[in-house]
């Protein structure tokens, strides 16, 4: 690990901690020297993720809590400031896949739960870590987890109300890049192709066949979450420190095959 690649002293909040990329940043980050808040709204996963890091030797604090929930995900931000005292980093990285149908056959309640929940969770995230990371006054990192799909995939029928979250979560990355840039806050936007997570296992398919298997012209199968985790790394870190406002593929170059 280079030296700049490290994240000694600092406090990160990774959301979806419990399982995939986030479970795989968690541990990451912590090895880099963070202390971590691990958070997901399934209490067995999250404390699994904590005490791996524990056991380990690194520092975390495992919170429960709706990302979705404005109650739950203050109280979450309390125990963080009650704990260390700071909050330096933001990996917003939970979401959900929901439905995947065509536009007609998709209920209108489907598509406001998918908005609630992977746009207006990373909403609640940031609007809440925004004022606390100003508070030490040291700047500091967000980095959003998007997809590529809407971003710079549309060819998977069915993807509308996901592929429309993951296309704001870019937008919103870039405008609070610069609102926050006075404050010296960095905000960048992972978006992930195919990769190895149980995230499809609970996508809702209806009305069509299960997405096949990717083509992924740089190694031919799916990335790993360890792989965005490291990416995740080097953006929460000093050798990014002039990075802000940009979205980064990880796909082994699969989005640009699978655009149209």
């Amino acid at each position: 690990m280079r030296a700049m690649m490290h994240l000694t002293n600092k406090v990160a909040l990774i959301t979806g901690a419990g399982s995939g990329i986030g479970k795989a940043s968690a541990l990451l980050f912590a090895t880099a020297g963070a202390k971590v808040a691990a958070l997901s709204r399934t209490a067995s996963e999250v404390h699994r993720t904590a005490e791996e890091i524990r056991q380990a030797g690194g520092e975390s604090l495992a919170l429960t809590a709706d990302i979705a929930d404005f109650d739950q995900m203050a109280a979450a931000f309390r125990k963080i400031m009650e704990h260390w005292g700071r909050l330096d980093i933001v990996f917003a990285n939970a979401g959900i896949n929901g439905v995947w149908t065509k536009i007609e056959d998709l209920a209108l309640e489907e598509w406001n739960h998918t908005i609630h929940v992977n746009l207006t969770g990373t909403f609640i995230a940031l609007k809440l870590a925004v004022p606390l990371i100003k508070q030490h006054g040291q700047g500091g990192s967000i980095i959003v987890c998007s997809s590529v799909n809407g971003t710079r995939v549309f060819s998977n029928v069915g993807a509308t109300a996901y592929s429309c979250t993951k296309a704001a979560q870019v937008a919103m990355t870039k405008m609070l890049a610069l609102e926050l840039a006075p404050s010296r806050i960095r905000v960048n936007v992972i978006c992930p192709g195919a990769i190895y997570t149980d995230i499809r296992d609970n996508t809702e398919y209806r009305n069509l066949e299960r997405r096949k298997n990717v083509y992924v012209p740089l190694t031919g199968k799916p990335g790993s979450a360890e792989q965005v985790a490291q990416l995740a790394l080097f953006l929460a870190s000093d050798a990014a420190s002039h990075i802000s406002g940009t979205e980064v593929w990880i796909d082994g170059a699969e989005s640009l095959v699978q655009g149209f």
